[in-house]
């Protein structure tokens, strides 16, 4: 009995340790798990100091040197992308994609042709100098009347440089509807005839350097182009060792 009633005492006395240590635990559980999210906020927000201030003060790229070319690369960015999608449509024949490149070039400069031209003049009128607005050179009328024809022509016709591919014209004409409201925007940012120099020289190198870079990547993906007689023949001939109507003979 006495082994009993000890053991009864034993148990009551552990059970009562028990709840007033559960509360105990479970506080200090709660502390552990409080300062453990404070130091999580702190951590986020020291990181995400870091990554503002690493935005500010440390640019992906350093701007150049003159507010033209970095006008200029920011419509590259623009426009190299839509002309690259296009350009690498045209791969029935060459000539497609020599088309699509001679009107986009011509486009440009016929677009900043009029900007430049009143440039050069308003400048030489500021310098005191007499501009002849009859000299084709200086000044070309695109918008005065001219004979009408009995049938108007489309407005790729009149986009359309004479003797190129009409297919290529035809893609460029939708391909430059796209790009040349940033072409135009871009140059009206620029007041500097410097700038403006720059901007226009540098458009054009880079767009036929993009040409080429263009048509070198697209020959280098391009399969070397077959015919069903070709590959009818080549069929007939495996394995029989009959080259010379192949031409490997020769």
């Amino acid at each position: 009995m006495t082994t009993s009633r000890d053991e009864l005492l034993y148990e009551t006395k552990l059970r009562d340790l028990i709840r007033k240590a559960i509360p105990v635990v479970l506080d200090r559980q709660e502390k552990k798990n409080y300062l453990a999210e404070q130091e999580e906020k702190k951590l986020r927000s020291l990181i995400r100091k870091l990554i503002t201030e690493t935005e500010v003060s440390e640019p992906e790229e350093s701007p150049h040197k003159s507010t033209g070319i970095n006008i200029l690369e920011d419509l590259l960015k623009k426009i190299i992308p839509i002309i690259e999608i296009d350009f690498k449509k045209l791969t029935t024949e060459d000539i497609q994609r020599l088309s699509f490149r001679a009107h986009i070039l011509q486009a440009v400069e016929n677009t900043l042709a009029p900007a430049r031209i009143t440039d050069r003049a308003v400048m030489k009128e500021q310098e005191d100098i007499n501009v002849s607005v009859d000299d084709p050179e200086e000044f070309i009328d695109v918008r005065g009347e001219t004979d009408k024809q009995d049938e108007e022509p489309s407005d790729e016709e009149k986009f359309g440089i004479e003797g190129e591919d009409e297919t290529g014209r035809d893609m460029a004409f939708s391909t430059f509807k796209r790009i040349e409201a940033n072409i135009i925007d871009s140059w009206e940012i620029l007041y500097s005839d410097e700038d403006k120099e720059l901007f226009y020289d540098y458009l054009i190198t880079n767009l036929k350097l993009y040409f080429d870079k263009f048509e070198d990547e697209l020959k280098a993906n391009l399969p070397e182009p077959t015919t069903p007689e070709y590959e009818k023949e080549v069929s007939s001939h495996a394995g029989t060792g009959e080259d010379d109507e192949l031409g490997l003979g020769i």
